[in-house]
Order: C-alpha cells, then sequence, then structure tokens
C-alpha cells in the first residue's frame, strides 16, 4: 500500500493520498489550505489516479482545496452530513472570522458531487477499503477512516485515519462551535481504544503515532482509559 502525505497551508494540516500501490487508482484525505498544488505533485510523482475525496470533518483548514481538486479530476467528495454545511459557511464553523486575506484564497462552496458518510459504513474505493467511524467532539460530523490489517498473515498493521480526534501526545480542541469535551472523551473511548496497540495513527496534524504509544503516554487517552473523565483541560490544538 502506498500513502503518501504532507502538511498543508496555514495549518499545517495533513493530506494524504492512499493507493495500493504507485501508477494506480486513489483516495485523498483532508485536502485543505492550499493542498492543491502539493496534491497534483503527488499524484505526478506517483502517478495516482484519484477516484475521491473523503473529509474528517467540515473545517476550512480540511476542505479548503476540496472544490478544485475535485473539480479538476471529476471525483466526488464524502462528509458527514452534520459538517455539510462548513464548506459553504466556514466562518460560520468557526464562530469567528478568519480574515478576509487568507478568504481570499480559499475556494468556498461544495464540488459538484457531494456524498454523505455514515457511522459504521464501509468504502470500498480504489481497490481499498476504509471502515468510517463517526467521532464527534471535535465537530458535530467528525469522523475517522480505518483501514484493516493486510489478510493472509501479511505483518502489516491497521492504519488508521484519525482526523481531528486523536494526535501524537493530544486530541482535537473542543472550544469552536459544534464541539464538545464529553463527546470528544466519548469518542476517545468507543473508537479509539478498541483498536490494537499495532494499529498507525495518521493524524490531521502533526507526526504519526500509534495506538499503543498513545495508550501509553497521552494524558487524554490514559484518563479515558482509566475511567477518569475530564481530569485535564480541553486542549486548542488543530483549528
Amino acid at each position: 500500500m502506498l500513502i503518501a502525505g504532507f502538511p498543508a497551508g496555514a495549518w499545517g494540516t495533513n493530506c494524504y493520498l492512499v493507493a495500493p500501490a504507485a501508477g494506480e487508482e486513489c483516495v485523498i484525505i483532508d485536502p485543505g489550505h492550499e493542498a492543491a498544488q502539493g496534491v497534483e505533485e503527488a499524484l505526478k510523482k506517483h502517478r495516482l489516479k484519484p477516484v475521491a475525496v473523503v473529509l474528517t470533518h467540515g473545517h476550512i483548514d480540511h476542505v479548503a482545496s476540496v472544490v478544485p481538486v475535485c473539480g479538476a479530476h471529476d471525483v466526488p467528495a464524502w462528509i458527514h452530513p452534520a459538517d455539510r454545511y462548513m464548506m459553504s459557511d466556514p466562518e460560520k464553523a468557526l464562530g469567528r472570522s478568519i480574515g478576509q486575506q487568507l478568504m481570499g484564497e480559499l475556494t468556498v462552496g461544495e464540488p459538484d458531487d457531494v456524498k454523505e458518510l455514515t457511522d459504521g459504513s464501509r468504502l470500498d474505493l480504489a481497490g481499498l477499503e476504509f471502515s468510517v467511524a463517526h467521532a464527534p467532539g471535535h465537530t458535530k460530523g467528525s469522523v475517522t477512516f480505518r483501514m484493516p490489517e493486510a489478510p493472509d498473515g501479511a505483518d502489516v498493521p491497521s492504519v488508521f485515519f484519525s482526523g481531528d480526534l486523536l494526535f501524537a501526545g493530544s486530541i482535537g480542541r473542543t472550544d469552536l462551535p459544534g464541539g464538545d469535551h464529553a463527546e470528544m472523551l466519548q469518542s476517545l473511548a468507543r473508537v479509539c481504544l478498541p483498536l490494537e496497540d499495532s494499529t498507525v495513527v495518521l493524524s490531521g496534524h502533526g507526526p504519526q503515532t500509534t495506538i499503543g504509544h498513545e495508550r501509553a503516554t497521552n494524558p487524554y487517552l490514559r484518563d479515558v482509559a482509566a475511567g477518569l473523565g475530564a481530569a485535564h483541560p480541553a486542549p486548542r490544538r488543530g483549528m
């Protein structure tokens, strides 16, 4: 499997291209602010053909390049219905203005083809399987995508695209409209804790990690596992 990722734009949001191998079809995850050029460079470098864009949530730092990327390749975008409005109204989603200068660099709106994600669904795209888990807390429509271990006993761990649910050493902020710290803790318990320690976590911001490492060192995940609830203050990482 090929995963090409890069941080993009003012918020350093991780955008990922996922394919069975170079020269094949791919899925693009979270093409955010100023990600379009990086997407095109990765497509050319690995000779990939996109078939879909999938979104972990609707914040502008994760969706700002959806319209140009989908339009350039005539592919649909998948998003949870609770976050769909954010593509057309990013300032409402943040509860504040993100600035006229920055807004001038964004393509606000929906692509021509939008499909809605549901909890527990499975997406079969580009010869790959993505399991969708609704994980509210950062936003009402936040989701994660998990790819299962390779079959036939191959020693390849599961890959978990956590969006802004789980970061290396932290979790997503919950102080923006639609955020809810109690929901975030519930999502961490329901979505993250059952995963195998070997699961590779590719998050919306920052470096990759594993569930095992976060279970042992992440103060929020440790407290959730211990049933301590909100023992630490809500973080402000991510948009």
